[in-house]
């Protein structure tokens, strides 16, 4: 049974030193609602995408051209705002307050920690984007910038790659994180997003209808951006494998049956459990994005990446603005495709990925404070994307200048190995891409597959491993027909069902903004920062007043108090004298 406890604060509790104990589980009970709802809309996804894909891959169009028009909007807004709110609870005075109760150790050490999350967060996009981005942006620059393959679109290639993989996904997953490792390890609420709207909704009404709509929200997120990660995965392992010489056909079966793998191997791995599974795959994974990243630095133009690196930073910071207002208002036909292609499918896919990562960071993030949650959340990651893309991203647009051609017929996921096919050891680099595709995929899909059973079984944070193989088998469904229905340009599949899984949640994540800014106003930590203000004032304020400035200030038990309490500040109430704890100097009263 789960345990009842009063909020931090209660009558007759010292603002600041009540303890706060987490909810108790027990034997994991499933939310049949939550589970329910979203396991039978997901099967009919499945089977309409089975049996009639002409008629889904129709309306998920349709659909997403209402979308983009009306609402795209939204997504860009919103976006930067998260990156704003994030970086503003880091520096203000909430930044000192722990996820978790102070005294509380950090569960995994720091270089574990980084790994993690980086794994979890955005590592096979990466993988897959890491060197086709630049290159496409270079050769076909944002409308309205510079001419194709020009010096200036250099700087506005890797500027634009900066904009979509630094700040803003990481704020997303940074506000969500937040929410729940605040509201479950300092708060003790249970770890559900939809417990961090009490203070927004009360308790009433985010533990009824209303929590269910968040959660199922929330699942579908989750779900589909999981399938969307391991669909780009698909796309890739299949390419890396023919490049490999393993297979030559590049057809939908074989994309089904690398995600039939996948899906059993992180599956496997999310029923291990966090410590035995997700940190040892991201710790080996790491090992080997760092050696490739390594052997492309020394092997390719090594003296241009150096160069890129400050150039990316410079551009990053003095194009930030107009990267930001991008629209559909001005730019016309070009700039909306260029946008749902890039900039909203990101956000979206950010969104519809922000469930489950930032559930996940805020697992492993316990005895961290909210400054230092956000400077690695944020910051270390936003450094690794910037010297990953100067490299991978450097070499492309330096083999197109020098006329390569890596670019081809500027497939995605053919473009990385173009690159690679034109540097040392073309085979044993497409082998090691696709092992790191591979276990990117399982360590973040396994994470993702855990969360959906945590939001399935309210907010039990080891759900049990049935409904985690049940997620984990719908997650390998919903990729296979996001690539079925994409046709020829798969990937087109893939960013067409994430929008429209992600904008729902969306909103979710502006509203868990001011439910969580709410909550923090009222942090055991803020008010007793506010009462020892405010005493501090009245004892300074009648000091000046029966002393002239020359007095000193002392700390004594009150009356009312038992002596073995301990030393505290006496409050006076309103409208009465305050109790003479202000001496002169000499010692008088």
């Amino acid at each position: 049974m789960e345990s009842t406890k009063r909020e931090p604060g209660a009558q007759g509790e010292h603002p600041g030193t009540e303890p706060v104990t987490l909810e108790n589980q027990g034997r994991p009970r499933t939310d049949w609602i939550v589970y329910g709802v979203t396991a039978v809309l997901s099967a009919a996804f499945v089977i309409w995408g089975m049996a009639d894909t002409g008629s889904l891959s129709s309306a998920a169009q349709s659909t997403l051209d209402w979308l983009l028009a009306n609402v795209g909007w939204l997504f860009v807004l919103a976006a930067t705002g998260f990156v704003i709110f994030s970086l503003w609870l880091a520096f203000s005075r909430y930044g000192r307050i722990p996820l978790g109760q102070e005294g509380d150790e950090p569960e995994f050490r720091t270089v574990s920690w980084i790994a993690m999350m980086f794994s979890a967060g955005m590592g096979i996009g990466l993988m897959f984007f890491g060197i086709a981005e630049p290159l496409t942006h270079f050769v076909e620059p944002p409308p309205g910038t510079d001419p194709a393959q020009s010096e200036a679109a250099i700087e506005t290639a890797m500027a634009t790659t900066m904009f979509h993989w630094t700040l803003h996904p990481w704020s997303i997953y940074a506000v969500l994180g937040l929410a729940i490792g605040y509201s479950h390890y300092r708060r003790g609420r249970s770890q559900l997003i939809s417990s961090a709207f009490v203070p927004l909704l009360g308790r009433r009404h985010a533990e009824g209808s209303v929590s269910k709509l968040i959660d199922i929200l929330a699942l579908f997120a989750t779900l589909f951006g999981s399938a969307a990660s391991l669909g780009i995965g698909a796309l890739q392992i299949r390419t890396a494998m023919q490049e490999a010489g393993w297979i030559s056909s590049l057809g939908t079966t074989v994309l089904v049956l690398i995600i039939l793998v996948l899906t059993i191997c992180f599956i496997l791995s999310a029923v291990s459990g966090v410590a035995r599974g997700i940190q040892w795959l991201s710790n080996i994974n790491m090992v080997l994005a760092a050696f490739l990243a390594v052997f492309v630095f020394v092997v390719g133009p090594t003296v241009f990446i150096l160069e890129l690196l400050p150039t990316s930073i410079g551009v990053y910071i003095q194009d930030f603005g107009e990267m930001a207002s991008r629209s559909g208002a001005t730019g016309g036909e070009p700039m909306k495709t260029f946008l749902a292609n890039w900039t909203i499918f990101y956000w979206a896919w950010w969104i519809s990925w922000a469930p489950f990562v930032g559930m996940f960071l805020a697992r492993i993030s316990r005895g961290r404070t909210i400054r230092q949650f956000v400077g690695g959340v944020i910051l270390v990651p936003s450094v690794v994307s910037l010297v990953w893309f100067a490299i991978f991203g450097g070499t492309a647009i330096h083999q197109q200048h020098d006329g390569l051609n890596p670019f081809g017929n500027g497939s995605e996921e053919q473009i990385t190995f173009n690159v690679l096919g034109n540097l040392p050891w073309e085979v044993l680099t497409a082998i090691v891409v696709m092992v790191l595709v591979a276990i990117f995929f399982v360590s973040g899909a396994d994470a993702a597959s855990i969360v959906m059973g945590t939001l399935s079984q309210r907010g039990n944070p080891g759900p049990s491993r049935w409904v985690v193989i049940f997620w984990g088998a719908m997650t390998g469904g919903v990729a296979a027909i996001m690539l079925v229905i994409g046709g020829d340009k798969a990937l087109n599949g893939i960013q067409n069902i994430t929008f429209i899984g992600a904008l729902p949640f969306a909103i979710v994540l502006i509203l868990l903004c001011f439910s969580l800014a709410k909550d923090l106003r009222s942090d055991p930590m803020m008010r007793r920062q506010n009462k020892g203000a405010e005493v501090l004032e009245d004892a300074v304020v009648t000091g000046v007043r029966r002393h002239r400035g020359d007095f000193e200030l002392q700390i004594q038990p009150s009356e009312a108090s038992p002596d073995d309490a301990g030393p505290r500040v006496p409050l006076r109430k309103e409208g009465a004298a305050p109790e003479d704890t202000v001496r002169r100097s000499d010692g008088s009263s």
